[in-house]
């Protein structure tokens, strides 16, 4: 039985840059350039590893910057390299991200007719001020539109992003944004607590932001754990809830360490055992020199401490058995005792599996610490 493989393609083209973004993003390359980076994207997918005989694509995402910013013409080239060099299956999850202000009906329905068959949307806030002080490019009415256009086109599963920690934000605010997910109705949200990232325009100005401190984030992910849980969301990842049956496919590969190839300057790969990544230098891309700027070996202890910090971040955690079967060595051999974490409240622990609860995924990252080896 042949092994599952995912792809990744990052398009790094943007409107312009958001006011928190330090994310691998380009504004106003314009379409012949952006037409380039897709002719470069298949050149790549030529050259890479062939795995046909032992691989099943079954997810491909197409990240950014904005996807959608990418030409018709321009993704339907990429998905032809992708099926001329790889076997996809015909039951493949094919992500695309996309800005509100980028994408209309005849572009949204020409996509989906490719073979796109899931959305990301960038929500961000429902409410207008915040999106301006973000500085999104589009306006409420813009997703409005661009979600009920997606529709149209015949999209039934749809994610939208939700911030908070937004300066300014409240928590009637957030409920806002909240009331509006709840009278949409997408399949899945993702949630990002605002970070304030080297080389941004609010790293800048931060001494000028009105910010929640660390207690105003927390109750503020409590608020909205509790509220998506009550419209039937189940949250799967520390940072991603779904409606039944609806988690992301290919953001599941990395949290389950499985292998996936990345193309497009900043793409990273998990492969045969290795890590490698690629640099942002867009003229040496599309130039079609090589920009791998990273490769490591991945096993042994470090293996192990992967599958540990990003299992952890699932709400289902990891398992005694199955790590007992990866690794062929006891879970709690190479943990630290945990027995005060959980009378404190912040894991569970059923017998097989160790969880964060919602108490504890707010400082998960020192727990995660403390269990690496």
């Amino acid at each position: 039985m042949k092994k599952s493989l995912g792809i990744y393609i990052h398009i790094p083209f943007c409107l312009r840059k958001c006011r928190y973004c330090d994310f691998c993003s380009f504004p106003d390359k314009g379409r012949d350039t952006v037409l380039k980076y897709a002719d470069a994207i298949c050149r790549n997918i030529k050259c890479a590893p062939k795995t046909k005989d032992e691989y099943t694509v079954d997810t491909v995402y197409f990240g950014g910057g904005t996807p959608s910013l990418m030409p018709k013409d321009g993704i339907e080239k990429i998905l032809n390299s992708l099926r001329e060099g790889f076997e996809l299956s015909e039951d493949a999850e094919i992500t695309m991200e996309c800005n509100p202000a980028t994408a209309e009906l005849g572009y949204l329905s020409a996509v989906r007719a490719m073979g796109v068959n899931r959305l990301s949307i960038g929500l961000q806030s429902a409410v207008e001020g915040e999106l301006k002080l973000l500085g999104r490019a589009h306006s409420l009415s813009d997703f409005v539109s661009c979600y009920n256009q997606a529709r149209e086109a015949g999209f039934d599963n749809i994610s939208v992003d939700l911030m908070y920690g937004i300066p300014d934000q409240t928590e009637d605010s957030l409920m806002e944004s909240l009331n509006f997910i709840e009278s949409i109705a997408p399949e899945h949200v993702s949630v990002y607590g605002l970070m304030i990232e080297k080389g941004t325009y609010f790293a800048a100005h931060e001494k000028e932001l009105r910010l929640a401190d660390d207690e105003g984030q927390a109750h503020m992910y409590l608020l909205i754990s509790r509220e998506l849980r009550r419209m039937g969301y189940e949250k799967y990842e520390i940072s991603n809830f779904s409606l039944q049956g609806r988690e992301s496919r290919h953001n599941m590969r990395y949290w389950h360490c499985l292998e996936y190839l990345g193309f497009g300057v900043a793409a990273h790969s998990y492969f045969k055992g290795e890590r490698f990544g690629n640099s942002r230098d867009i003229d040496g891309y599309l130039q079609g020199i090589d920009i791998t700027e990273e490769r490591e070996s991945v096993d042994g202890e470090g293996e192990r401490a992967e599958y540990l910090m990003l299992g952890m971040r699932l709400s289902r955690g990891i398992s005694r058995a199955e790590y007992a079967r990866r690794f062929g060595r006891e879970l709690d051999g190479d943990l630290p005792p945990m027995d005060g974490l959980i009378a404190e409240g912040f894991l569970l622990d059923d017998g097989d599996r160790i969880s964060f609860t919602d108490k504890g995924f707010l400082v998960s990252n020192e727990i995660i610490a403390r269990m690496l080896p």
